[in-house]
């Protein structure tokens, strides 16, 4: 079950990067300057997936998968802020409501969360899973 769950995220992961790498492709939001932030994010990559793997061995689950789709949700929120922009369907100011909404509601959503962590109502794994 747990690795069904895993497989599920990754395929739903791959086809969310693939249709945001489409949709800016068709944007013209790639660029030579786009090509040279390569040299900052493969770096990135290769220190985060470690680290991500050394954490999620150390912290309860459901709290990395809670910020992990935190994260997610402020970098799809300012993609989708961006898009709205350059498709012209919102101004530059207005365009990033859609971006200060996602953080809006997911900071409520993170308050609420370690709240209840707090008072002990969410169930925390032990380091060893």
């Amino acid at each position: 079950m747990r690795e069904d769950f895993r497989a599920s995220l990754a395929i739903i992961r791959i086809a969310e990067s693939t249709l945001t790498a489409i949709a800016y492709a068709f944007l013209g939001l790639y660029s030579v300057q786009t090509g040279s932030l390569l040299g900052l994010i493969v770096p990135s990559v290769l220190i985060g997936v470690p680290l991500g793997a050394f954490l999620v061995r150390r912290i309860a689950v459901d709290t990395f998968r809670r910020v992990c789709m935190s994260f997610d949700a402020w970098v799809v929120g300012f993609g989708l802020s961006r898009t709205l922009i350059e498709l012209g369907l919102l101004g530059d100011p207005a365009g990033y409501l859609v971006l200060a909404t996602a953080i809006a509601i997911d900071s409520v959503l993170l308050v609420q969360f370690f709240s209840k962590q707090r008072r002990g109502q969410l169930t925390l794994l032990p380091a060893s899973h």
